[in-house]
């Protein structure tokens, strides 16, 4: 049994959709399950439990259509029994296309789309979250009759090597692994996701005043002097740590991996760190619905949103006025951030792990 999962988005959809993966490893547990992502996110999934192959495809891939369609047609040949189309485009469609020995080519359903498709499937109703929403794409496997075996975790999978390697590079860096540590995501590509930075700059200093911890502001190449310059205005403290480089993705997640905690804008280095289990506090902006995303959500994994600070008069009164949504996200303060941080902490028991 050979198994092809498309998924062309960025870090957090790309996590959220393999349990993809891991559901279909243990319905057909001799299959080989190959799972095609954009390239940067790619190392990500390297030597996951439930993905045989991990099929990049590059920017110039992305960007050249002649070159996009010679490598579809190379992977394609592989002569798949099922292709799961997850984003549904006409781009990922043509993986279904070349693919027409596949007994099964699944994909969502969209008017005037969708003719290499076995299956379409419609937006699923009542849904718990994003996790629960992608595994309904497996959903003609259970109407045939297969006993499909559910898994809805997602899992990163950091080995004790990387593990060593990123620990050694934080001593280095200054960071004292016998005292609490803190990722905090600080920045977002998307700038409507990105919390009041004086409020973050607030919340970071109680987190680490009331805990005796250190933070870590991580950052890709783009991101650089957003983090240096917040490091700069907060005197640059020394219990603050700009200097840990990532190369790529899976340094970042062998690096939150080592963290006590994750605290945050709600993005895809959330999704990381529930991925390898650090835990987390996410802040949610009114573009991200805290039910889809908070997929998996418990005691250990958190999160916050405006719907949970405000009563429902408070949001018709607020969304009359101007700049409506930025006022929503503001309506989460540093007090209801933090509450649920202890919350969090309490949970993970480093009361007992680390003496404040």
């Amino acid at each position: 049994m050979k198994i092809l999962v498309v998924r062309f988005k960025q870090i957090g959809d790309s996590v959220l959709a393999s349990p993809i993966c891991n559901t279909l490893k243990k319905t057909y547990p001799d299959s080989e399950v190959d799972y095609v992502v954009y390239e940067h996110i790619a190392p990500l999934f390297e030597n996951h439990h439930a993905i045989d192959n991990v099929i990049a495809i590059t920017k110039e891939e992305q960007k050249n259509p002649l070159k996009y369609i010679a490598k579809v047609w190379k992977v394609t040949r592989k002569k798949y029994d099922i292709i799961i189309d997850i984003m549904s485009t006409p781009k990922s469609e043509v993986f279904t296309l070349f693919g027409r020995s596949a007994e099964y080519r699944i994909g969502r359903h969209k008017k005037k789309r969708g003719y290499t498709y076995t299956h379409k499937i419609h937006e699923p109703v009542g849904a718990k979250d994003k996790v629960d929403k992608f595994l309904r794409m497996l959903d003609p496997l259970t109407d045939a009759g297969i006993d499909v075996k559910y898994d809805h975790e997602y899992n990163i999978d950091v080995s004790s090597e990387e593990r060593c390697r990123i620990r050694e590079r934080m001593t280095g860096a200054g960071v004292d692994l016998n005292k609490p540590i803190v990722a905090f995501s600080i920045n977002s590509r998307r700038p409507e996701k990105i919390w009041n930075i004086e409020y973050m700059k607030k919340l970071i200093e109680k987190v680490l005043k009331e805990k005796g911890a250190q933070g870590i502001f991580y950052y890709s190449p783009a991101e650089k002097e957003f983090a240096l310059n917040l490091h700069k205005e907060m005197g640059e403290r020394r219990d603050i740590f700009t200097n840990i480089v990532t190369k790529d993705i899976r340094e970042l997640a062998a690096l939150i991996s080592q963290c006590d905690m994750f605290i945050g804008n709600e993005g895809g280095p959330r999704h990381i760190a529930q991925g390898v289990d650090t835990p987390s506090v996410a802040i949610f902006s009114p573009s991200a619905e805290k039910k889809e995303w908070l997929s998996n959500a418990n005691e250990r994994h958190r999160g916050i949103e405006y719907l949970d600070v405000l009563s429902n008069d408070e949001i018709d009164g607020i969304m009359k006025e101007e700049e409506s949504r930025s006022k929503l996200y503001d309506s989460i303060g540093v007090d209801d951030v933090y509450n649920l941080v202890e919350e969090v902490w309490k949970k993970a028991d480093y009361d007992k792990k680390y003496s404040v």
